[in-house]
């Protein structure tokens, strides 16, 4: 029988042996131990070519390499990679394994130890492997030979020794599936495959729904994957077989944890988006009682959080409405952006500050020498007194404000006559 069965949840403290591991005989080197353990052990592990080591070794009166070393350096990279092929511990590439006759007789023997045995006692095996993988916390290796359990006991081809006590066989095989299935479970949960944990959790619990480790995770597994409703139900179906289970009370907190945060999320979420709506219908609300016009297109510009508002109290109508707005200059190609634009100020109040212009060398941009334009609802110009309140140019429903922004044509008295042409000429074209 293996020394360990189903594994624990937590690492930090030791496996649960039934045995204590066999000693290591430190004459030979230990399986999956490389070059190292040949050079450490001093054994040739590829054939020595001797007249390519006499080609290298210049100096008659060198002393002679290590067998270790003397068999790899005395063989090029293309003949190592081929005769590491033909070495199960390194070997990529099983077609080409053999030798000239195809053959492999080390390849064959571990084979056919892998096939000694009854169905339930390789898979029993392969279980054991992973189960030694897993205490050197290898997944990859340990979630593979978990695989080869399973493979073995659901292989419709039976091509293993015949037991001696069917019943006992059978108990045998439905143990190692249930074991090799949960500590995949593991070995998936190590590595972030979250749904195949859950899977091989549910595989568990279909063979024993007694299995504590199984909901345990499966919780922790649906938890990464944000399902934590499902986290919460297979923890508590956990505890209800084992409501003293330490690892399950502790994921069941998590999970707790987990839900409120998402909750509390949700909820400041929803109270924003409440709070959005109400400022939205109070705005709307105030912009029709103005005889505001507005309108959106398709690619806004980019203004960043400059938005129409009310201002001080976004949720009070007796606020008052603040624009971003835009001072074009279109005949030298120029603009400056105003983020707030109160419907109490006038474009006096601004110009005030912008003027004078540090790009207007030719001193066209004063206050008492340029006219202000604004654009109609049908693509026409009026003319927006300086000194009038916003409020009183937007309501009416001449001029719209397209994508919440507010646009204003500066053009110098002398060239007023050729800004209104073009724009007429846009219109008509």
């Amino acid at each position: 029988m293996s020394r360990i069965e189903e594994l624990p949840d937590d690492f930090d403290e030791s496996l649960n042996l039934n045995e204590a591991p066999p000693e290591v005989t430190q004459d030979l080197p230990q399986p999956g131990a490389g070059f190292d353990a040949f050079a450490a052990s001093n054994e040739a592990p590829f054939p020595i070519n001797e007249e390519r080591l006499k080609e290298m070794q210049n100096d008659p009166s060198a002393p002679d390499m290590p067998p270790a070393m003397a068999s790899i350096k005395s063989h090029s990279k293309d003949e190592l990679l081929k005769m590491m092929n033909k070495t199960p511990l390194f070997m990529t590439d099983i077609e080409n394994a053999g030798d000239e006759n195809g053959e492999n007789t080390l390849l064959d023997a571990l084979t056919a130890m892998q096939n000694e045995g009854t169905r339930g006692e390789v898979a029993q095996s392969f279980k054991a492997q992973g189960n030694e993988a897993v205490s050197e916390k290898r997944w990859i290796d340990a979630k593979e030979m978990y695989t080869k359990s399973i493979a073995v006991i659901n292989a419709k081809e039976d091509k293993w020794e015949k037991p001696e006590s069917l019943e006992e066989e059978k108990k045998l095989l439905l143990q190692m599936e249930e074991v090799s299935h949960i500590n995949r479970a593991l070995c998936n949960l190590e590595l972030g495959n979250y749904r195949s944990c859950t899977l091989d959790c549910a595989a568990t619990i279909k063979l024993n729904p007694n299995n504590v480790k199984a909901y345990y995770r499966s919780s922790m597994a649906l938890l990464k994957l944000e399902r934590v409703d499902e986290a919460e139900d297979a923890a508590a179906r956990g505890l209800a077989v084992d409501s003293e289970n330490k690892a399950l009370q502790t994921a069941a907190k998590k999970i707790a944890d987990r839900k409120a945060a998402i909750e509390r999320v949700a909820a400041k979420k929803k109270a924003e988006l409440e709070l959005a709506r109400k400022k939205n219908l109070v705005l709307s609300t105030a912009l029709r009682a103005r005889e505001i016009r507005t309108r959106k297109t398709d690619q806004p510009p980019e203004m960043e959080d400059a938005k129409i508002k009310l201002v001080p109290d976004a949720l009070s109508p007796e606020s008052s409405v603040e624009f971003p707005a835009v001072f074009l200059y279109p005949m030298d190609a120029q603009s400056d952006f105003v983020k707030g634009f109160s419907e109490l100020h006038s474009i006096a109040d601004h110009l005030d500050y912008i003027f004078p212009l540090p790009w207007d060398t030719k001193k066209e941009y004063t206050f008492g020498n340029v006219e202000c334009f604004m654009q109609t609802v049908s693509g026409g110009l009026i003319k927006a007194g300086k000194k009038l309140p916003l409020l009183q140019i937007l309501t009416g429903g001449k001029v719209e404000v397209v994508d919440e922004l507010v646009r204003i044509f500066i053009v110098p008295l002398s060239k007023t006559g050729a800004f209104i042409a073009e724009m007429k000429a846009r219109k008509t074209g």
